[in-house]
């Protein structure tokens, strides 16, 4: 043993899991505390004859100490540990990620595949996304129920199963379904070429920032990745709130990087007999010096094979496996649907991440497969950005490979050009640091599309790992010009290092809302940046959108015979339709809030003209700024004038009218919130959207 730092950190973990403390060691060996402190911190080394006793004390095989290897049968140690009640009474309602966000395969594939991207190891390689859906039966569902001591959770689930609240829902579907078909679906997301879950188990680093603290990002640390909110979506498309996590890390912790082992279960706050406990559970080896907290263990082959953890190759990386899972939109719900989501999703959001030039590795590389009690159901399918998005993907290959035009001469040709971001002062300077650049150039790609492009003339935006954040249609598009794709790269993403590029980076991702979809006003921009910040985002996306007109106009000039001062003249772009909503509208809504804690609403619509009645679905919803909107019930529903109910929830207007007027009264019990913590709005859906 020549490293007196790794055997220090092997002792100190013995001695956690057998609940001894330095002390009592000392004690038993018949040496100094200030000995056994010196050997656990890794200034010295204790002489052989002590290393054999220390291995009868802690009861472990002759040899252990040299090889540091672990007690045999590390499942034997695992126990679950439910984090007791808060003694001021508060209390915890689930994962965050299912009301910040639509806990969908889409918004899944998103988030966890970014995390992935920001994670990557070596720079040079790609990252390896994996995604297997797996349903299990019969022996191989009670062997994994089984390695996941099921008997320990089954209490906390009937107790957490209350239909009244929305995760409560959720969870008592997701028991329903396991008794009453007997089988369980899990969907494992292996990453390789990723860092891992490295870090302590309690301080600052990647394991505690999954595994602990499900809002902390760890932006601000150098760790180079991120691990925001967006994690927390892994949980949420868990009908159990269950997730276990098997990791190898790229840098050795405790001098061991293989098959890092947790499982972290999120529910609310819940009563089990008489004593109450807060949220969160850990599946894990039992820590004495906190109470018996479970901590990560490094598991055996064996361990890792019951739980379907079993990684592919040594590539460093993390697996995450999900159990019970489902598609929250309820769209997806067959194996195959649920594999054919996760390839659109990843295909739509990561296209350009799988783009590379010739001889050059991509970023990512991403599949999905599906299997039943491991037979094949769904080959394993690698996403193709050219299949997908064959237009786009040629033309960042193109900027890749820099074989760009000015100017659209061919259907294939891919034309470049600037688009101008002005970057807005920063409310703090940095102490020492350089000034901030005034203007960034991102860089813009068009290319023409085929026939068979169903939504042409569009612009899709992205910055640094290339992840699509937004989408926008180019309007106003000359009658004749080609139908096209447009490709947005900013900041880091536009391939440059210069201080611009990072300036951009960061101006943007303050734009984003925590869904990564969108560049606009937001909290973090507002409080980063001085005043004007929200104008610059607004000119931007004007400005790309201009520039997006111009280049297909010139293409459409080039094209023409006659005289230049008659072509101007002799314009045949459709005039401009003036646009009339074609459905009922909310004009003006009045409200305040009763003393029982109800909204009472008083709502006036406006009537397209039709002769046969409108008949439409009133909605009331909590507004959020960013994420699913909750709804909430109505109580009583009046009609005023214009309009009757119907079936007791439905509107059915009255022919050829105008106007209508209904008021609507919420009930109390279906708020997620109080009424007076919140804002609400009333929406019309038709019954078709109703029923959808």
């Amino acid at each position: 043993m020549d490293d007196s730092n790794d055997f220090g950190i092997w002792l100190g973990r013995q001695l956690r899991r057998q609940g001894m403390s330095q002390a009592e060691l000392a004690q038993r060996l018949d040496v100094t505390r200030a000995a056994v402190s010196a050997w656990v911190t890794g200034r010295a080394v204790p002489r052989l004859e002590k290393i054999r006793t220390i291995e009868e004390i802690l009861g472990l095989m002759t040899g252990s100490v040299m090889t540091l290897d672990e007690v045999p049968d590390s499942a034997g140690n695992v126990v679950w540990y439910h984090r007791p009640a808060h003694r001021d009474g508060g209390r915890e309602l689930g994962n965050a990620a299912a009301f910040a966000f639509d806990s969908d395969l889409r918004v899944l594939a998103r988030e966890a595949t970014q995390n992935s991207l920001d994670e990557r190891w070596d720079k040079s390689r790609e990252v390896r996304v994996r995604y297997t859906l797996h349903e299990i039966s019969g022996e191989r569902l009670y062997r994994f129920l089984d390695a996941l001591h099921w008997n320990d959770l089954e209490a906390h689930y009937e107790a957490a199963a209350d239909r009244s609240t929305k995760v409560g829902r959720i969870i008592a579907n997701g028991l329903q379904e396991l008794r009453e078909k007997s089988s369980l679906l899990l969907l494992r997301i292996d990453d390789y070429n990723a860092y891992g879950l490295d870090g302590p188990e309690y301080g600052d680093g990647r394991f505690a920032a999954v595994v602990r603290r499900q809002l902390d990002s760890l932006k601000s640390s150098t760790a180079g990745g991120s691990y925001g909110l967006g994690k927390a979506t892994i949980w949420a498309a868990s009908r159990l709130g269950l997730v276990l996590i098997n990791s190898t890390l790229a840098e050795p912790h405790e001098g061991r990087a293989a098959r890092r082992v947790i499982g972290r279960l999120d529910l609310p706050w819940r009563q089990v007999g008489d004593d109450a406990y807060a949220g969160p559970s850990w599946l894990g080896e039992p820590d004495a010096e906190r109470g018996g907290t479970a901590c990560s263990w490094w598991a055996d082959t064996e361990t890792v094979q019951s739980l379907e953890l079993t990684r592919k190759s040594d590539a460093p990386g993390t697996s995450f496996l999900i159990v019970g899972a489902h598609d929250g939109s309820g769209e997806a719900t067959t194996l195959e649907e649920m594999h054919a989501a996760l390839v659109k999703g990843l295909a739509e959001s990561f296209w350009a991440s799988m783009v590379s030039a010739e001889k050059t590795k991509p970023m990512l590389e991403a599949s999905v497969v599906a299997l039943r009690d491991g037979q094949v159901i769904r080959p394993e399918e690698r996403v193709n950005p050219d299949k997908y998005e064959p237009a786009r993907s040629r033309a960042l290959r193109a900027f890749y490979e820099g074989s760009t035009v000015d100017e659209l001469t061919s259907a294939d040709a891919v034309v470049k050009t600037t688009v101008r971001l002005g970057l807005p002062t920063l409310r703090e300077r940095p102490a020492g640091g350089e000034a901030q650049p005034a203007e960034h150039d991102a860089i813009l790609l068009l290319t023409p599309t085929d026939g068979e492009d169903d939504a042409p003339n569009k612009i899709v935006c992205m910055r640094s790992s290339r992840m699509t954040v937004m989408t926008r249609t180019v309007s106003d598009v000359p009658m004749g010009a080609p139908r096209f794709q447009a490709v947005l790269l900013a900041g880091v993403a536009t391939g440059s290092s210069a201080s611009d590029a990072y300036a951009a980076e960061a101006f943007l991702r303050a734009a984003e809302p925590p869904e990564h979809n969108d560049w606009k006003k937001t909290d973090d921009l507002t409080a980063l940046y001085a005043r004007g910040a929200v104008a610059r985002i607004n000119d931007f996306r004007t400005a790309m959108l201009q520039e997006a007109r111009r280049l297909v106009r010139s293409s459409e000039r080039k094209s023409d015979d006659g005289p230049a001062a008659l072509r101007d003249l002799l314009s045949l772009d459709p005039p401009p339709i003036q646009r009339i909503p074609g459905f009922p509208t909310v004009r003006q809504v009045e409200g305040v809030i009763r003393g029982d804690g109800a909204w009472q609403v008083r709502v006036e619509i406006r009537l397209p003209e039709r002769e046969d009645p409108w008949v439409m679905v009133p909605v009331l919803r909590f507004l959020t700024r960013s994420g699913p909107k909750p709804r909430a019930q109505w109580a009583e529903i009046v009609p005023e004038s214009g309009c009757e109910l119907v079936d007791g929830e439905l509107l059915k207007f009255t022919s050829g009218g105008k106007t209508a007027v209904f008021t609507g009264v919420s009930d109390v019990t279906s708020h997620p919130v109080t009424a007076q913590m919140a804002l609400a709005e009333v929406d019309l859906m038709s019954t078709k959207e109703t029923a959808s």
